[in-house]
C-alpha cells in the first residue's frame, strides 16, 4: 500500500510523554468480561507501547495539520535522508494497522 503525501495522520490513541519520548496507550480488553478479569484481578486493563526517538518525533507530528509530504520533510531535516521516506511508510502503516492513527486524506 502506497501512503498519499498529501494526507494528514491523525492520531486515535492516547499517549504520554516523558523524557522526551511517546508512550502509546493501548487498552488490552474491550469486553467486559476482559474487563471485569482485570479488575478481578487488580490488574491494569492498558499496556504502553514506547517509542524511540525517531517514531516519537514522527508521533507528536501526526496532529492532523501536518501532511506525510511535510512531516517526512522535517524528518530529513532533523536526522538526514538515508532510508528515511522508507521508515516513515513503514511507521504509518504500522500505526494505522494497529488503529493507533487514521489518515485524513489530501486533494
Amino acid at each position: 500500500m502506497k501512503i498519499n503525501l498529501e494526507a494528514k495522520p491523525i492520531r486515535k490513541a492516547d499517549w504520554i510523554e516523558e523524557d522526551g519520548r511517546v508512550r502509546i496507550k493501548v487498552i488490552k480488553f474491550k469486553s467486559k468480561f476482559g474487563r471485569w478479569l482485570c479488575r478481578v484481578f487488580k490488574k491494569p486493563n492498558f499496556f504502553f507501547v514506547n517509542l524511540d526517538e525517531i517514531g516519537s518525533f514522527i508521533w507528536k507530528r501526526c496532529n492532523g495539520k501536518k501532511t506525510v509530504e511535510q512531516i517526512l520533510e522535517e524528518l530529513e531535516e532533523t536526522y538526514g535522508e538515508e532510508k528515511m521516506r522508507e521508515r516513515l511508510y513503514f511507521f504509518l502503516l504500522a500505526l494505522k494497522k494497529y488503529g493507533y492513527i487514521e489518515f485524513e486524506e489530501g486533494k
